[in-house]
């Protein structure tokens, strides 16, 4: 029995660690404990020397040591902060409006807001709850399948794990050795597939089975023109307008592909559209003569910067003169037609989705383009939070005390967990766990492709009984060295992980989305206040029904990433493009020419 014990210490240790949390012992413990109890062990058989347990202060002191995790607490007060400032509110309420009539418009306006929330609060429980509260009786009302509603709220919800800027990636990239700003760029492009793809499927249903995707009715539909007209072709027109605006500008930076140019084309789109929408507030209609002085101001001001080398100010100021120009021509076609271009719908998408928007680029842009870092970021989002909050008049102390609360208590769970694994992860590998984990995963056949799908089948197994942290703590550690053997980039890797992790939150019966979904979905017949009808409860068989479409969404997404790893792997290629001949050409400038030395003049010889 010792000798078994002795050959096989590594798997009995893992399988024992699995016992426990099945048995239901909070992850962090059972990690801790596992690896004391084997620690002891392996040293009683003579597996495991001392002397490695000296090394565990230290390992719990890098762990209150690592810059890179301090993102955490500031991303989630950030998302905090902003979802209880009423924002998920606003935007449900706006989009759903903007979808109108459309079938499957307020499904659509979940999935939107998801991504949205995603990329604001990067925490699964805030976005499900938000829009459990908000959407859900909203579409309950106006007839919506019970099955597709509540999966498309747990689904939409979970976007939050794999658009940055998510906790997950956070820990992934920890966890793998690798930059969090390359991660959030690989994770990027995936993520708004993902979206799409929820998006397809909805309108999968609209067309399949009508009844179960509504449109609202026309006395549902508000932020009309005077003449009753929704404006919906005013607000593309904005949106066309400062994509060009935007696309324009960025192809003047040295930024040429991959996420950075997307975000920062956004970013600049975002800021001209708001730009249009103030200016034609302020200045437009009637005051055509005062919007074409603000005009000239900027165009003159844009010259002036350019002309004397200040090209990178420049582009601000050219997207200030665009917004002002768009507001002269809005006003001069509304005083000559009567008919105006900035719409009231337009105006009202314009400010509800800016303020976030711009937060969200702000932070995103600045990590992209290595002006700041994930913590810096973080930093920033937390403080420009707070800023929205108070515009918006809703920032209180019972607000932020809970946010503060909720933040602390996240961030605590988190370390407590990963001291637990680095207790754990300090015994397997001094018993050579990693050296069995690695054999076991690089003599799979098939490669590459036969580790992945047989990672990726155990990683989907795992999220039935561990949460998404445990999952990156426990098994993303063991995994990653195996990877990056057989020759595996570990930011496409981390990301094809992250996008399976999320089925953690949608499978039955365990999933925490549909946990979360349940808690506020209604569980007693109640009555409309708005229709003054009886309403019938959701179940939570139509609760984790209708999760399962969408979690076979998510095994799709993974296949698709495997498959394309571009998604990804733009990564590389992205940041600004070096001009060779101009380097060249610099380094020859600088470089002192040796063809004919200057003659050394040593003076007479010194008779010593």
């Amino acid at each position: 029995m010792t000798a078994f014990i002795i050959q096989n210490m590594a798997p009995i240790m893992f399988a024992a660690l699995v016992f426990f949390l099945l048995l239901g012992y909070p992850v962090a413990f059972a990690l801790a404990a596992n690896g004391l109890v084997f620690a002891l062990l392996g040293i009683e058989l003579g597996l495991f020397r001392p002397d490695f347990l000296q090394a565990l202060p230290e390992r719990v002191y890098g762990v209150m040591n690592n810059d890179t995790l301090l993102a955490i607490p500031f991303f989630t007060f950030m998302g905090l902060v902003l979802e209880r400032s009423g924002m998920a509110e606003d935007l449900l309420d706006t989009i759903g409006q903007l979808f109108g009539t459309i079938r499957g418009g307020l499904a659509y306006a979940v999935i939107f807001v998801g991504a949205l929330l995603a990329a604001t609060t990067g925490v699964v429980a805030a976005s499900v709850i938000s829009m459990g509260l908000i959407s859900l009786p909203i579409m309950l009302r106006y007839g919506y399948d019970r099955r597709l509603a509540t999966g498309v709220i747990a689904a939409s919800g979970t976007l939050a794990q794999i658009i940055p800027p998510s906790l997950v990636l956070i820990v992934m990239a920890d966890q793998l050795g690798r930059s969090v700003g390359d991660m959030y760029e690989g994770a990027f492009i995936p993520g708004l597939v993902l979206s799409a793809l929820y998006a397809g499927y909805v309108f999968l249903v609209s067309m399949v089975r009508p009844a179960a995707a509504p449109g609202l009715p026309l006395e549902a539909v508000g932020f009309r023109e005077p003449s009753g007209a929704r404006g919906v072709w005013q607000l593309a027109v904005l949106v066309v307008f400062s994509g060009l605006v935007g696309y324009y500008v960025m192809q003047q930076t040295e930024v040429r592909g991959g996420a950075d140019f997307v975000v920062l084309t956004m970013s600049i789109a975002v800021v001209v559209s708001f730009l249009c929408a103030i200016f034609n507030r302020a200045f437009g209609g009637k005051r055509v003569g005062l919007t074409a002085v603000v005009t000239l101001v900027f165009l003159a001001g844009w010259w002036l910067l350019k002309t004397n080398g200040w090209a990178k100010t420049a582009l601000l100021s050219e997207a200030l003169a665009a917004g002002a120009l768009y507001a002269l021509v809005a006003g001069i076609i509304e005083r000559t037609t009567g008919r105006r271009i900035v719409s009231n719908l337009a105006e009202q998408v314009t400010f509800v989705m800016v303020p976030p928007l711009g937060l969200i680029f702000l932070v995103l842009g600045t990590i992209f383009i290595g002006v700041a870092t994930p913590t810096e970021g973080g930093a920033m989002g937390a403080a420009g939070a707070i800023i929205l909050a108070a515009m918006k008049r809703r920032l209180t102390f019972d607000l932020t005390r809970q946010a503060v609360e909720a933040t602390a208590k996240l961030s605590a769970f988190v370390v407590f967990i990963l001291v637990g694994a680095r207790v754990f992860s300090l015994t397997f590998y001094g018993v050579n766990g990693h050296v069995w984990v690695e054999h076991l995963l690089t003599s799979l056949p098939g490669g590459q492709v036969g580790f992945l799908i047989i990672v990726n089948l155990l990683v989907f197994v795992l999220a039935f009984f561990l949460d998404f942290f445990e999952l990156a703590f426990i098994a993303v550690p063991l995994i990653g060295p195996a990877a990056e053997k057989i020759g595996i980039d570990l930011i496409w890797f981390g990301v094809i992980l992250g996008v399976n992790m999320q089925t953690s939150f949608m499978h039955p019966p365990f999933g925490f989305a549909l946990f979360y979904l349940r808690s506020v979905a209604p569980k007693e017949p109640y009555k409309d206040r708005v229709t003054g009808k009886t309403m019938e409860p959701v179940t939570t068989g139509q609760i984790y029904w209708g999760a399962v479409p969408f979690v076979v969404i998510q095994c799709i997404m993974v296949a698709l990433v495997v498959s394309f790893p571009a998604m990804v792997m733009h990564y590389k290629n992205s940041g600004p493009v070096v001009d060779k001949e101009k380097a060249l050409e610099q380094l020859q400038n600088l470089t002192p020419s040796f063809d004919a030395p200057p003659p050394l003049d040593l003076g007479p010889p010194k008779i010593q």
